[in-house]
């Protein structure tokens, strides 16, 4: 297969996952389902959303320590996991820029690039912007002829405005807006519907506690949490059935940071996080709901209270839902850093298990990070696999 058909593939795949045009996925009591081609176990029940994009960890520090971020040290980055940090960051102003190849085994030119910085109103506030950019590189598209209808960059992005300021001396609260929009199609025909960017708004609001502990080290520990990507749903065609539900995600995590003297210190952070999307009904072979709750026309903030209560297996099958990341930091003399993480997902909810390293170099002003994914899941589907992540930050 070539290059050009390979990305094909691809880009069906992505479009089909994104939206549900023409899927209705069942998983039927005694029987196994399919999505998108693929079977799955009997239960399995994926949470698929519209832009899964704005769930990706886009930085190389976070997506070294297994996708942590409520309670990590702030940096620009905290722009995605948790605009709250910001209140409590040491520097004035950050900007970083974060390259992920994407599915670099098959093709070299689809790429997630990120780009976020942050400013320092005065001592209790501050304002962030970030960019998070997803290109599929050129795709020649075809007619049912094949026949040849040009070359197109299928692309999607987020544009976000935050605002984080203090409450207190130890408590901080953030908003954030968010612009999104997602050409895949670049106004293509699938099957016989004709096809636009979607388009819509969603916010984020965040906390931030953080408290010193004196003691014979210097120490300090804190709690995070965000809401984020509550919003509009997205469409990709004027078929109102085939709106999707954004990823709205609840992330709850805790840090604790210690130094062994002034030129060692290690952070210990961990992350709890869970869509707040409802969860696939079980339907039988008529289409009626037979476990679960039917979820098609259920406005955004009723499936975010409903993804709570609404899984078909009941408080089992909810706590399946919730996935974890863990992850450690130790820096040396605030130069240099080794980190180390780890994703868990289980197995009937996208089975995204892995390890993640890297390394972080900071000179003056300038930073350098690294990251390494490995996955550990017997199959793995993880585009990132084996990919080396670069971030370039500015702190002044």
């Amino acid at each position: 297969m070539n290059k050009t058909k390979i990305k094909i593939v691809l880009l069906a795949f992505i479009f089909l996952s994104f939206t549900n045009l023409n899927i209705q996925s069942q998983v039927l009591p005694g029987g196994d389902g399919t999505i998108i081609g693929q079977t799955i176990k009997e239960g399995a029940r994926p949470i698929l959303t519209g832009m899964p994009m704005l769930l990706i960890a886009p930085d190389s520090r976070a997506g070294s320590m297994g996708d942590v971020g409520a309670a990590s040290t702030p940096d620009a980055n905290s722009i995605h996991w948790n605009a709250a940090k910001l209140a409590f960051a040491e520097n004035k102003t950050d900007i970083t820029f974060t390259f992920s190849p994407w599915l670099r085994e098959l093709t070299n030119d689809i790429a997630l690039s990120y780009l976020a910085g942050y400013y320092k109103l005065n001592e209790r506030s501050a304002v962030g912007a970030s960019l998070t950019y997803f290109s599929l590189g050129d795709i020649t598209f075809t007619n049912e002829n094949g026949e040849d209808q040009g070359i197109y960059m299928p692309n999607e992005f987020a544009v976000d405005v935050s605002y984080a300021m203090k409450l207190t001396d130890n408590l901080s609260a953030s908003v954030t807006g968010r612009y999104i929009r997602s050409d895949l199609t670049q106004g293509q025909m699938v099957g016989t519907q004709k096809t636009f960017p979607g388009q819509t708004g969603a916010a984020d609001v965040g906390l931030y506690y953080q408290h010193a502990i004196y003691s014979e080290r210097p120490s300090n520990y804190a709690l995070g949490l965000q809401i984020s990507n509550l919003g509009g749903k997205i469409s990709y065609s004027n078929n109102n059935r085939s709106k999707d539900f954004l990823p709205a995600n609840l992330r709850l995590g805790g840090r604790y940071t210690t130094s062994f003297d002034q030129f060692n210190e290690v952070s210990f952070m961990l992350d709890f996080t869970k869509l707040l999307v409802p969860t696939p009904a079980v339907y039988d072979d008529e289409g009626n709901v037979v476990a679960g709750m039917e979820s098609e026309e259920t406005g955004v903030l009723q499936g975010a209270i409903q993804s709570f209560y609404d899984a078909p297996n009941g408080f089992v099958e909810e706590m399946q839902e919730i996935s974890i990341s863990a992850g450690t930091e130790y820096w040396y003399k605030k130069t240099f850093a080794v980190r180390a993480g780890y994703f868990y997902e289980n197995a009937k909810k996208g089975n995204r298990q892995y390890l993640t390293f890297g390394a972080g170099l900071k000179y003056n002003v300038l930073k350098l990070d690294l990251s390494y994914l490995i996955t550990t899941a017997k199959v793995s589907n993880n585009p990132l696999k084996n990919t080396l992540r670069v971030s370039l930050s500015f702190e002044i």
